[in-house]
């Protein structure tokens, strides 16, 4: 297939060209840099344009016409420094905007791509308690879920009789190699790995190699459309959570840090990221026939860690 990405040189862009590359389909990288250096993939059939994401649509939409499938993965991460007003508008407006700019050159195109997957979150349902969230589960009413709303309505637009639409909800994606594992495993190593706030709060994580292989699933499965959980069947608290982590680090899980102490730190973004809670189900994947290799977090830390 011909296939464009937009971000595809983040945490899990790359991972998923290494394994659209491999797969020999024609790929196209979105960046924002004209001259794609040490980031872009090395591989054949590989090839990188420079787009600028501000809503707009200029000589890059032409990659688009023509595409079988164009993939959002685009926006500011959200666990960089605390949430001010300018970082909160700069988190929304990369996603919305860029979002934009891609359904824009897709309704303009006289041979629009039959798929747009665009990137969304578990953050779309909001802090739920211990509620099951299945993809048809009410949006939550916080910053993170009028961000995904937004973005998942701006995606939205693309649909048409030629265009389907996914938007892939994320969880807490793991990998040794980047992401939010890498940072949980300093106090662990120091012995100071603990849960936080109360421990209770439910995690929904996905295996990145699972993740990878979630997209491409829904890539090939013509049936697949509107919002897809991306996370584990099995969710977690955060304690389990922990646990797991301190087992699999051959590490103690004793030294819990409190919620109030993470608000001083992280200011509202410690209630979004850490405290709220989301036990999110993978409902619409299985019912499409996908397989997690990673389905228990045990499995998956061990994998990731050993």
């Amino acid at each position: 297939m011909r296939i464009v990405i937009a971000g595809g040189t983040g945490f899990l862009g790359r991972a998923l060209t290494d394994v659209l590359g491999r797969d020999r389909h024609d790929l196209t990288i979105l960046t924002r840099h004209a001259a794609p250096a040490a980031d872009a993939p090395a591989m054949p059939g590989v090839r990188t344009m420079a787009w600028s994401p501000d809503g707009s649509v200029g000589l890059w939409a032409s990659a688009l016409d023509g595409a079988d499938a164009v993939i959002n993965l685009a926006g500011e991460s959200i666990g960089e420094g605390r949430w001010s007003g300018a970082r909160k508008a700069a988190i929304l407006d990369s996603r919305v905007r860029a979002t934009r700019s891609l359904v824009s050159a897709i309704t303009r195109a006289s041979s629009p791509p039959r798929t747009l997957l665009s990137a969304s979150a578990v953050g779309y349902y909001g802090s739920r308690g211990d509620d099951v969230l299945t993809e048809a589960a009410s949006a939550g009413a916080d910053f993170l879920a009028g961000v995904c709303v937004q973005w998942e309505e701006e995606a939205r637009r693309a649909k048409s009789p030629r265009t389907r639409v996914i938007a892939v909800r994320t969880g807490l994606v793991l990998d040794r190699r980047g992401g939010a594992l890498p940072r949980m495993l300093t106090p662990f190593r120091l012995g100071a790995g603990g849960r936080l706030g109360s421990g209770r709060q439910y995690w929904p994580w996905i295996h990145r190699q699972d993740w990878v292989a979630l997209v491409r699933f829904l890539l090939l499965n013509q049936s697949a459309a509107g919002p897809v959980n991306a996370s584990a069947p099995l969710p977690v608290t955060n304690a389990e959570f922990t646990a797991a982590l301190g087992r699999a680090m051959r590490r103690p899980a004793l030294m819990p840090a409190p919620g109030f102490m993470l608000r001083i730190v992280l200011g509202e973004m410690a209630d979004a990221l850490l405290l709220s809670s989301q036990r999110v189900v993978p409902t619409k994947a299985q019912e499409l026939g996908f397989t997690f290799t990673y389905p228990r977090l045990d499995q998956a830390l061990e994998n990731i860690l050993r």
